[in-house]
């Protein structure tokens, strides 16, 4: 239930791979996950009702989307058939006899996932992954694996109707990486304090021979690992840390960083760009070198990694205007992609195209620092938010506003009440030199490749 979230559809085409019969159910299907569920064979009935259980399955997982309310829920409880969570099932049937390596952190949870997968893959370590974007050296973003390891992106967010905990309490950590810790899911958190909380859970259940590769900047962690006695490394930007990076720059293509680790230094060539990425890249770095990985294996891989889809994937170029779509959503996460696309691509104009559709940037629990996040783009623009209705009143953020205040900032910015008049008010205004970043985590009704079909009809 719940079979078009990223992680699902990747736990039901690994659980297909197992030999089981799969078929799920979800409501507003949508590319690509609609058209990748559909490659991998899976029947998906559209909608929540009752009916979709009238076969018995032999198991129900449920989805966190999956709410006690649910139609198909109810009926599941009518029924007493047997159900489990999403990550109670990754535990069942992907975990056992594995040694996992969980990737947590508010940001950059895919991008080092997939990463430390492809380093695995590229020693030949034959490694179990399960993420939640699509990797494109995989093109898929699963797989069982034949060797010991199993890379999962463990996230914060609750489990399931029936299980608040956060879901990397379930993923028995043999290494755990923790990237950033910031406010986030508004819905279910009550501040930092509460979000801080969940991840010393998480430092509390590596075994102790077990491991942490920790983000040095995060103070209020770094001291709370003292109390534990398995391995702990911090990387970051600071000399003190285990994984110092040094220095970076752009050349062509790649981006070439400099480490120290533990006294020696080391450099690197890699696709990725952005700050942001590069310590994702390091995190990733310091678990490959942690299992015992070779140097030039490690180098051979980050150096080979193409990315994931829907973090920084260009869509195309046609008229010198570059469009791009990516996952940002979090103030934290719009300021550094912004900042990122600007330095790699350094267009005549940036436009920033954002949608707050997640349940944190539909509460105006982020409405007085969106506005900084847009520091570096040129032209704003931003649609009404989709189900607000689900939010209370006085909990709703305001587009209107963020559009007058960064007005008052002397930004280009520009409010619409839907998508389709944002479109067309976007292919009147873009010019050849323009590069358009749409930012949103859905799908925001397709519009980064609306786009590009466009221009490509109207300019070619």
């Amino acid at each position: 239930m719940g079979i078009c979230g990223t992680g699902m559809a990747g736990l039901a085409g690994l659980l297909k791979s197992k030999g089981f019969v799969v078929s799920g159910s979800d409501q507003n299907m949508y590319p690509p996950m609609s058209e990748y569920i559909k490659a991998l064979g899976i029947p998906v009935m559209e909608g929540y009702r009752p009916k979709n259980l009238q076969h018995h399955p032999d198991l129900v997982i449920v989805g966190n989307v999956i709410t006690k309310e649910n139609p198909e829920a109810q009926e599941l409880l009518t029924l007493g058939l047997p159900y489990i969570s999403f990550p109670q099932a990754i535990r069942e049937f992907a975990l056992k006899d594995k040694e996992s390596i969980v990737i947590s952190g508010t940001h950059g949870k895919t991008t080092t996932t997939s990463l430390i997968a492809w380093i695995l893959f590229c020693a030949g370590l034959n490694p179990g992954y399960l993420v939640g974007g699509i990797p494109l050296n995989f093109n898929r973003n699963f797989n069982m694996g034949t060797g010991k390891y199993f890379v999962i992106e463990g996230d914060e967010y609750d489990t399931a109707f029936f299980d608040k905990r956060p879901k990397f309490l379930h993923y028995m950590p043999s290494i755990a990486v923790i990237t950033s810790v910031e406010f986030d899911h508004a819905d279910i958190y009550k501040d930092y304090s509460h979000v801080l909380e969940s991840f010393k859970a998480l430092l509390s259940i590596i075994p102790k021979e077990g491991s942490l590769i920790l983000n040095g900047d995060i103070s209020d962690l770094v001291a709370e690992v003292s109390l534990y006695g398995y391995k702990k490394f911090t990387y970051g930007l600071g000399l003190q840390d285990n994984y110092s990076l040094l220095d970076h720059s752009i050349n062509g293509d790649h981006t070439c960083f400099r480490l120290r680790i533990e006294g020696k230094e080391f450099t690197f060539r890699t696709r990725l760009y952005g700050l942001h990425n590069l310590l994702n890249a390091v995190a990733a770095i310091a678990v490959g070198m942690n299992i015992g990985i070779s140097t030039d294996d490690i180098y051979r891989a980050v150096n080979s990694f193409l990315g994931v889809k829907r973090r920084q994937e260009v869509i195309g170029v046609v008229d010198n205007i570059t469009v791009i779509d990516d996952f940002a959503h979090h103030p934290t996460a719009v300021r550094e992609t912004i900042s990122a696309v600007k330095s790699k691509y350094v267009p005549k104009r940036l436009i920033a195209v954002f949608e707050p559709r997640s349940n944190s940037s539909r509460r105006n629990v982020f409405q007085e620092i969106y506005p900084l996040s847009f520091e570096h783009a040129e032209t704003i623009l931003v649609p009404e938010p989709k189900n607000m209705e689900k939010i209370p009143p006085d909990l709703r953020f305001s587009s209107v506003r963020l559009v007058e205040e960064l007005k008052e900032m002397g930004k280009d910015a520009f409010y619409f009440k839907d998508t389709s008049e944002l479109m067309d008010f976007l292919l009147n205004y873009v010019t050849q030199g323009d590069l358009v970043l749409f930012m949103s985590n859905g799908d925001f009704d397709n519009l980064p490749r609306k786009l590009f079909y466009k221009l490509v009809l109207t300019r070619l």
